[in-house]
C-alpha cells in the first residue's frame, strides 16, 4: 500500500498557484469559532492512541528490572552476567533496527498502519518471552519486542505532530514523556510479587501484550494523517481527515496552509539526500540534539541510581519509585508549560538544569572530604537531573523535530535522527562502567556536566522556536532562512 502520487482522482492545485490565487470569499466565511482555533477535543483520542506506544516503550523498559533474578534462574542462567546483560540490551539491537526502517515503513503504507505494524512484534515477541524455556528463546522475545520499540515511537513523534493542532501540539508531544513514564512505573508495580509469587515474570511479559493489541485494534478508528495524504497526492481525503480532526469549520484554512508546504515532486527521498543540499542543516540539528541528549549522562543515572540509594539506605523499590514520580512530575510540568513558555526555552533551561544537577554529583562523588553529606548531594543530584530531563531534554526533541523537517523528509528524517539516539544511547552504556573506573565518577559527572553546559549552547543559538506555528509557517520561515 504505497502513496499512489500519480492518481487521477486526488489531484491538488499546486502550491505555488494556490499561495497566488486570492480568496475573496475568505473575509466572508469568517466566524467566532474559526478565529479561536480548532478544539482540542477532537483530536485527543487520536493522541491517546498513539501514545500508547510510549507507554509500551516505557513499560519494555523496565519489565526485566525486578524479575531478571527470577528469569535467569527458572531459564537456567543464574550467575551468567553476560547472559542477563544480554537479555536486558539486546532490545537496543532490535530498536535500532526498528527505528532505522520506522521513516520507510511510515511513508510507504502510513502512519496508521505503520503503528499496528510496530504493535505486532511487541505482542509475539511479549509471549514468546512470556512461554519460552530457554535463554534463546527469551533474547529472541526481546529482541523482537525492540523491533517494535524502535518503529513505534518515531512514527508516535510524527502522527501527534500532524494531528494536533498548533495551538496545544507542545502539549500534545508531551504525553510521549508522560506515557513513557506511567509505563515504567506500571511495569515496575506489576513485577513486585515476581519474588514472592513462583513464575511471576511471565505475568510481567503477557501483560505487555494488553496495550498493544489494545492499540492495533484502536487504529483502525483513529484518524490518518493529512499530512501524509496530501503527500501522496490524496487532497480529498486528506480533508476528510482534517475535518475528523479539526472540525468542519476549520478544513479550508488547514488546506490553506498545507497547500504552502513544499510541493512534493512525486520522487521518493533517499536518506543519502539528508546528509547533503538545503536540508542538511536541519537534519544536523535533529541528529545533535539526540545525542547531547544521551551524553548528558540520562542513561548512567536511571541504570546505576539503586546503587547510590542503597548507600542511603534507601530500598530499591522506593528508589525506584522515587525516580519514577520525578521524572513523572517533571512531565506533567513540561506539559503545562510547552505551548506557553516555548520549546526552546524549556531545552535550554533543561540542560541547564541537567549541569548543574550533574554537578552536585561531582561534588557528591567526593566522599573523603565530604562524608556522608556526600551521598545526600549524590541522591539530590540524581533526582534533581532527573526532574530536569523531564522537562525539557527528555520530551522536546522528539516532538520539535517532526517540526523543523519539511513534509517531504519528515518520517526518513525523524528515523535517521532517533537512530542517532540508540547507537549514543549503546555506546554510553557499554563504556559507561568502564569511563568510571578509569576516570572517576568526578571526572565523569563533570564531564557529563559539560556536555549539558555545550547542549544549552547550541539549542541558544541553533533551535527555532517553533510555539504555536503551524508545520507550514515553520516549514516556509525555515526555507527562507536557508
Amino acid at each position: 500500500m504505497r502513496c499512489k502520487l500519480n492518481s487521477s482522482v486526488y489531484k491538488r492545485v499546486p502550491s505555488r498557484e494556490a499561495a497566488m490565487e486570492p480568496d475573496v470569499e475568505t473575509p466572508m466565511r469568517v466566524t467566532t469559532d474559526a478565529v479561536a482555533g480548532p478544539s482540542w477535543r477532537m483530536s485527543l483520542p487520536h493522541v491517546c492512541v498513539a501514545t500508547l506506544t510510549s507507554f509500551l516503550f516505557g513499560y519494555h523498559s523496565g519489565v526485566v528490572n525486578e524479575p531478571l533474578e527470577s528469569i535467569s534462574a527458572d531459564l537456567g542462567f543464574s550467575g551468567n552476567t553476560l547472559a542477563e546483560g544480554l537479555v536486558v540490551s539486546i532490545c537496543l539491537g532490535g530498536a535500532f533496527i526498528g527505528c532505522l526502517f520506522s521513516g520507510s515503513v511510515a511513508d510507504g503504507i502510513g502512519r496508521r498502519r505503520a503503528f499496528q505494524l510496530s504493535a505486532l512484534p511487541m505482542i509475539i515477541g511479549a509471549a514468546i518471552s512470556a512461554l519460552t524455556n530457554s535463554l534463546e528463546g527469551m533474547l529472541l522475545g526481546r529482541f523482537l519486542v525492540g523491533t517494535g520499540m524502535g518503529l513505534g515511537p518515531p512514527v508516535a513523534s510524527l502522527y501527534i505532530t500532524e494531528v494536533s493542532p498548533p495551538t496545544v501540539r507542545g502539549t500534545y508531544g508531551s504525553f510521549v514523556q508522560i506515557a513513557t513514564c506511567l509505563g515504567i512505573i506500571v511495569s515496575l508495580l506489576i513485577g513486585t510479587p515476581v519474588k514472592d509469587i513462583d513464575r511471576w515474570w511471565r505475568v510481567c511479559f503477557w501483560v505487555a501484550a494488553i496495550p498493544a493489541t489494545l492499540q492495533a485494534l484502536a487504529m483502525e478508528f483513529c484518524a490518518e494523517s493529512p499530512q501524509w495524504l496530501y503527500k501522496c497526492g490524496r487532497t480529498i481525503e486528506a480533508e476528510m481527515q482534517f475535518e475528523k480532526l479539526l472540525g468542519p469549520l476549520h478544513v479550508e484554512s488547514a488546506m490553506a496552509e498545507l497547500s504552502r508546504s513544499e510541493r512534493d515532486d512525486g520522487g521518493s527521498v533517499k536518506y543519502s539526500e539528508l546528509f547533503y543540499g538545503r536540508h542538511f542543516n536541519v537534519v544536523f540539528i535533529g541528529a545533535v540534539l539526540f545525542a547531547l541528549q544521551q551524553l548528558s549522562g540520562i542513561n548512567s543515572v536511571f541504570y546505576f541510581s539503586s546503587t547510590v540509594f542503597r548507600g542511603v539506605g534507601v530500598p530499591a523499590n522506593l528508589a525506584n519509585i522515587s525516580m519514577g514520580i520525578s521524572n513523572l512530575s517533571g512531565s506533567i510540568i513540561a506539559m503545562v508549560l510547552m505551548d506557553k513558555l516555548g520549546r526552546k526555552m524549556l531545552l535550554s533551561g533543561s540542560f541547564l538544569g541537567m549541569a548543574f544537577a550533574m554537578g552536585l554529583q561531582a561534588v557528591g562523588a567526593n566522599r573523603q572530604y565530604l562524608g556522608s553529606t556526600s551521598v545526600y548531594l549524590s541522591v539530590g543530584g540524581m533526582l534533581l537531573f532527573v526532574l530536569s530531563f523531564s522537562l525539557g531534554a527528555g520530551p522536546v526533541p522528539g516532538l520539535l523535530l517532526p517540526e523543523i523537517f519539511p513534509n517531504k523528509i519528515r518520517a526518513k528524517a525523524v528515523a535517521l535522527c532517533m537512530s542517532v539516539h540508540w547507537i549514543v544511547n549503546f555506546f554510553v552504556s557499554l563504556l559507561f562502567l568502564r569511563l568510571l573506573e578509569q576516570l572517576g565518577p568526578q571526572v565523569l559527572y563533570t564531564i557529563f556536566s559539560s556536555v549539558c553546559v555545550v547542549a544549552a549552547i547550541f539549542v541558544r543559538r541553533h533551535v527555532l522556536e517553533t510555539k504555536g506555528k503551524t508545520l507550514q509557517e515553520i516549514e516556509v520561515s525555515l526555507l527562507q532562512a536557508q
